[in-house]
């Protein structure tokens, strides 16, 4: 008979988030922290990045703020190491940080390929490196990599972000089988277009006036309206509770019915 625990209860476990300080990546430490885990927010943004935390803080929760560009093989492995010091363990890594540019290949300059790649595919390598053999000596963990509905299907004028995106969603499944023997459980979130400072910015990228473009992104969803981050944060809450313990090497669309 199964009888009722409490399976989001998160008290003594420590998450990692990056891309932290702001959007989906700060929804998801304030959910994290809001059922019991410690939150070390990793962003470059070092100090939207300290008032966030402290907000958190203030709240009677526990966050600690850590300067990290998740590009830089140095600075993933810094910061990581600093949060094992601090807090002593590894429970939950939610992947986030990314960038993007609106740009077909024949517009997009190599460096902005590579900013794309590097931060949104390379940064889960980097961080995952590190965190993974302290989070297998804690006995084990959920990683939840934030990949998109353009990392399964094709998106106009975002070539390297769908090339990103593309591999995050089978860099999660890769991850999966290899880490499922130290009880580390790999999944990625894949959102349709979520109200955030980044999704604004697409806007103005391709010309389109802010109030026209976000408009135009809800436009043919089933539940006919853009995604929060708290939408997304509530998926992260899932794949990093015990509601989801059987559950590795999935991509889970949280995108208002977009796909469909």
């Amino acid at each position: 008979m199964i009888k009722k625990t409490d399976p989001l209860n998160l008290a003594g476990k420590t998450a990692i988030i990056t891309g932290a300080s702001n959007g989906i990546g700060l929804a998801s430490a304030q959910m994290l922290s809001a059922y019991g885990a410690s939150v070390a927010l990793f962003d470059v943004n070092e100090k939207q990045g300290k008032i966030e935390a402290e907000k958190i803080n203030a709240e009677g929760r526990t966050a600690r703020f850590y300067t990290c560009d998740v590009s830089s093989d140095e600075g993933c492995k810094a910061a990581v190491n600093a949060v094992e010091r601090d807090f002593g363990r590894i429970d939950v890594l939610h992947n986030n940080a990314g960038v993007t540019f609106r740009k077909d290949v024949t517009e997009l300059e190599e460096t902005q390929w590579d900013l794309v790649l590097d931060v949104t595919l390379k940064g889960i390598y980097l961080v995952s490196k590190y965190a993974i053999p302290i989070m297998a000596r804690s006995g084990g963990g959920s990683i939840i990599n934030t990949g998109s509905g353009w990392g399964l299907k094709g998106g106009d004028k975002a070539a390297a972000y769908c090339a990103a995106k593309g591999g995050v969603v089978n860099l999660t499944r890769a991850m999966a089988i290899d880490h499922g023997k130290q009880n580390i459980r790999v999944n990625s979130i894949n959102p349709g277009d979520t109200d955030t400072a980044m999704l604004r910015s697409e806007g103005r990228q391709l010309g389109v006036e802010e109030t026209q473009f976000l408009a135009e992104s809800a436009k043919g969803r089933p539940l006919e309206r853009l995604g929060t981050p708290e939408d997304i944060a509530k998926a992260v809450l899932f794949l990093a509770s015990d509601l989801s313990t059987w559950m590795t090497g999935s991509a889970i669309v949280v995108d208002g019915g977009g796909i469909a």
